[in-house]
């Protein structure tokens, strides 16, 4: 793909003028310069009214762009340029009408870029943030095959089908995890404000406590004083796996082979990669894009670096004239039987993209019934872990009085 040329300044300006039945239209546009604008305004028909052109104010609070407004904005594209629309009018239209000041933003930018002669996915390449080397590599294969729209269309089904199946993984894993914090904190409540009221009021008893409660009553005398060293030791864990994982690519090796092997979520781990493997390489093939060169970017996508090593792997050996049915056959701790088998029947018949899309299809549900089964598991798991920390913490509170109650009676 050849290289972005360099954009003059722009900046965006909003203005209001007459098309030509005669009806008052507003908008706004990137452009160089007010003459610019206006010299773009007469390409349309519209005639600027005087002093109607104006650099637009920078609009604040902008949200963060996610991966959900880049295949709203793919989606939008592709609908404006089936429709018929010109590509850069429909960034206009696309970017006029976007209610996050930050997507605008960007939106505007590429299409400066464009303007100044780039293609559509030189102009992507520019930002790597949003746009990754799958989603330009795609939208380049569609702009050489003169079928950008339909392969807009691809990447906007892929990123919803990807951004869907994050979404079953984050809800797999953010219940339990908020069910054990608010334990956490519910615990750490007890123990510093409920039972040291608890043991002042035990020490008139005059009588020895029972061994669990003495045992709760010396963790809340050790949190009341000690517990920050327990808050320090906490945060210094938490950041040292956030930086590690940022930084150590050993450690993250280590921990997506622990994600293949933990018991219970391992079959999960496994069916969204093998999801996202079946998902990316049937849309990167639909384009035309030669398998060899896919494989990169499938690996990229894997979500896991086990998974990502096997894919190079299998890159090398397509390379050397393997198929991949046959390369595929050679991990199956990691490629199910399934997908071997349908590989092998899409390379027979030519239809490797429609066999690849099914499979994706297949695993994509897998994983929705192994997030529902992983939930249904976890509750019994979560109440009863509940049950143990809390109700073990109002027992312990209680005991004393049970026990007086048994002497007195």
């Amino acid at each position: 793909m050849a290289k972005a040329k360099t954009a003059s300044t722009t900046a965006s300006f909003s203005w209001e003028g007459t098309n030509k039945q005669g009806k008052v239209v507003k908008g706004v546009t990137t452009a160089a310069s007010i003459d610019a604008v206006k010299a773009e305004l007469r390409k349309k028909g519209v005639t600027a009214k005087p002093g109607k052109i104006k650099k637009a104010k920078k609009k604040r609070g902008g949200k963060k762009i996610t991966p959900n407004d880049i295949a709203v904005f793919s989606r939008q594209l592709a609908t404006m340029m089936k429709a018929g629309v010109p590509l850069v009018q429909s960034f206009d239209i696309v970017g006029s009408g976007h209610s996050n000041p930050s997507m605008t933003e960007l939106i505007f930018k590429i299409k400066a870029s464009v303007e100044a002669g780039n293609t559509l996915a030189a102009a992507m390449s520019e930002h790597p943030l949003y746009f990754d080397d799958l989603f330009v590599n795609l939208v380049d294969a569609g702009e050489q095959s003169g079928a950008l729209e339909t392969l807009l269309e691809k990447v906007a089904t892929y990123k919803e089908k990807s951004e869907e199946l994050k979404k079953k993984i984050k809800k797999a894993m953010t219940y339990p995890i908020s069910v054990l914090v608010v334990a956490l904190v519910v615990s750490v409540i007890l123990l510093v404000f409920v039972v040291p009221t608890f043991a002042d009021m035990f020490s008139s008893f005059g009588s020895e406590l029972p061994a669990f409660t003495q045992m709760v009553v010396g963790m809340s005398e050790w949190m009341t004083s000690d517990g920050w060293i327990a808050g320090v030791i906490g945060f210094a864990i938490f950041t040292t796996i956030s930086q590690l994982k940022k930084r150590s690519r050993k450690f993250n090796e280590n921990l997506d082979k622990m994600y293949l092997k933990l018991p219970i979520i391992s079959g999960l781990t496994h069916s969204s990669a093998v999801a996202r493997f079946s998902r990316t390489l049937a849309t990167m093939f639909a384009a035309g894009v030669p398998l060899v060169d896919a494989m990169d970017s499938v690996a990229g996508a894997s979500g896991n670096i086990v998974y990502k090593k096997a894919i190079l792997r299998i890159r090398d050996d397509i390379a050397q004239g393997s198929t991949l049915q046959s390369s595929l056959s050679q991990s199956p701790e990691l490629f199910p039987n399934m997908l071997i088998q349908m590989v092998g029947i899409g390379e027979e018949s030519g239809a490797l993209d429609a066999m690849l899309a099914k499979v994706a299809d297949y695993f994509e549900a897998a994983v929705d019934d192994a997030v529902d089964n992983l939930t249904t598991l976890m509750e019994p798991l979560i109440m009863s872990f509940l049950a143990i920390v809390i109700g073990g913490l109002v027992i312990a509170m209680y005991l004393p009085i049970f026990k007086m109650g048994e002497v007195v009676g």
